[in-house]
């Protein structure tokens, strides 16, 4: 399902969890989140070079995945997703932070997007947004290039929206599909006007 990454531009990606009802609040899906979904997730980690993160989901993350081989209860594939997670590079954004303790991640007080337009320039693979807030601000500049929305069998009802703020349709060309025995559903966009 993933491709060959490469070629002469990384690509800006947003890889989120999302219910039905389109909240993307991370707490609602320890129920699904199994090894065959730590296992797509570490795939497309493969084919990334850097995870950008905003104040509140890095922290949510670096909470856990630094100290995830504690975890009496960690699968071998959960072990496989946090080793290349902690290893990959991450920026975080914020403008609160004084500095970010995880391994291989940098602290950006920058512009965001002058930071991630220059990113885009490299050589490389994918770039991946982590987070409701980065990425909704990505997605009202028509920044993204491609989605992969992980859509949990779960009718949410409360929390944070990921498509909340969004002023202008985005036209999507849906590339890819795959489903999960847990019923949950990878759908891969383009987004068309790239």
């Amino acid at each position: 399902m993933h491709p060959t990454a490469g070629g002469a531009m990384g690509k800006l990606i947003l890889s989120i969890n999302v219910s039905l009802d389109g909240f993307a609040d991370h707490t609602i899906f320890a129920s699904t989140a199994d090894d065959e979904l730590h296992d797509f997730y570490s795939g497309l980690l493969d084919i990334t070079d850097t995870v950008l993160f905003g104040r509140a989901t890095y922290q949510l993350m670096e909470g856990y995945w630094p100290r995830a081989h504690d975890d009496p209860h960690a699968t071998r594939s959960t072990l496989d997703f946090a080793d290349k997670y902690n290893a990959i590079p991450k920026i975080v954004f914020s403008r609160t932070l004084q500095r970010v303790e995880w391994n291989n991640a940098r602290l950006s007080t920058k512009n965001m997007v002058d930071e991630v337009t220059n990113l885009r320039l490299r050589p490389g693979r994918y770039l991946s947004l982590s987070g409701i807030n980065v990425s909704q601000q990505f997605m009202r500049l028509g920044l993204i290039d491609e989605y992969w929305l992980v859509v949990h069998p779960i009718i949410a009802g409360i929390g944070k929206r990921l498509f909340d703020g969004l002023n202008e349709k985005i036209d999507l060309k849906l590339v890819d599909t795959r489903v999960f025995k847990s019923g949950v559903a990878v759908l891969h966009y383009l987004d068309r006007r790239k």
